[in-house]
């Protein structure tokens, strides 16, 4: 048995109700990307939009998660969960558990693509619907300590919004501390946070799906989802992907810390070296003796001395 495959079986042995990531997007698309369970998604989304939209979100309709590039060559865009709200704007949930260091500019793209993704040519730009991106970070990327943000376009001077077009929500998971209030004094943002912090134990968890019905069904989806071997098995892919690039990034960066230690300690050599040819230089001594004190060759030794204006040594 070949290491991966060893390690797919434990994946396997260790994956539990009690002991899984709700943040794996193929559990994502699972539970919040199906028809059979857009009570799930349609809750969530109420949860973190209607304060922003003044209204409840009644019903939605998913969309397609692939977005075809407008022309050749341009980059192909594959959303988390897409979906267009009773009231006509376009949302996409994107969840993201590795830091790129790109999420500014990456929700910016994700925006334009469910903004212009319906405008054909020569439609007029009135037919462009408001359209919504929500981002489920398991890392921090914003200055504010609130796990919430929303940004949009704003008059820097003023404060005044250009319009309701754009909505970029940040869900930034590692800010929300579930320990801080208990589970029923939690508002419906709050629980979903909860939710997706993965940090309540087993009776937390039961409190929270007992305080939550559409939390609830995400549990029970779960369970659905984790005997289901095929959707087990993508999802153990997924974990194995993301341990990968982990793993890669951090061997990328002790590499890069060897790196410098050793450039380093050649600049801290160089300088010495350079010291001492100007200390023998000064002193008068002959080119010989001072190719004997370093370990430079003449041709260096000269160039050296050249570019601080001094005469060639001799």
């Amino acid at each position: 048995m070949d290491e991966k495959q060893a390690l797919i079986e434990q994946f396997d042995r260790e994956l539990s109700f009690d002991n899984y990531s709700p943040m794996n997007d193929v559990l994502v698309k699972f539970i919040f990307g199906r028809e059979e369970r857009k009570n799930i998604t349609i809750d969530f989304l109420n949860a973190v939009l209607e304060p922003y939209l003044g209204h409840a979100i009644r019903d939605i309709t998913f969309s397609q998660t692939e977005q075809n590039p407008s022309s050749e060559g341009l980059k192909l865009t594959r959303l988390d969960v897409a979906c267009e709200l009773d009231t006509g704007e376009f949302v996409d949930v994107e969840v993201q558990v590795v830091n790129q260091k790109n999420m500014e500019r990456r929700t910016l793209y994700y925006w334009s693509q469910l903004y212009l993704g319906k405008l054909q040519a020569g439609m007029d730009y009135k037919k462009l619907k408001p359209s919504i991106t929500i981002n489920v970070l398991a890392f921090s990327v914003l200055p504010q300590t609130d796990p919430h943000a929303m940004y949009s376009i704003y008059n820097i001077e003023t404060g005044e919004r250009l319009n309701r077009d754009m909505e970029l929500h940040f869900l930034e998971i590692l800010k929300f501390a579930h320990d801080q209030k208990p589970l029923r004094e939690m508002s419906k943002m709050e629980r979903w946070l909860a939710y997706f912090s993965n940090k309540l134990n087993r009776k937390e968890r039961e409190e929270l799906a007992m305080s939550e019905a559409a939390i609830k069904d995400a549990y029970d989806a779960t369970k659905v989802f984790l005997m289901n071997p095929a959707e087990r098995h993508a999802y153990i892919n997924r974990q194995m992907a993301i341990m990968d690039y982990n793993s890669d990034i951090a061997d990328a960066k002790e590499e890069g810390r060897v790196e410098g230690r050793a450039e380093g300690i050649t600049e801290g050599r160089n300088e010495e070296t350079k010291n001492t040819i100007l200390r023998l230089w000064k002193k008068g001594k002959s080119l010989a003796d001072i190719v004997d004190a370093t370990d430079w060759s003449p041709e260096k030794i000269n160039e050296f001395l050249r570019s601080r204006n001094l005469r060639p040594a001799r």
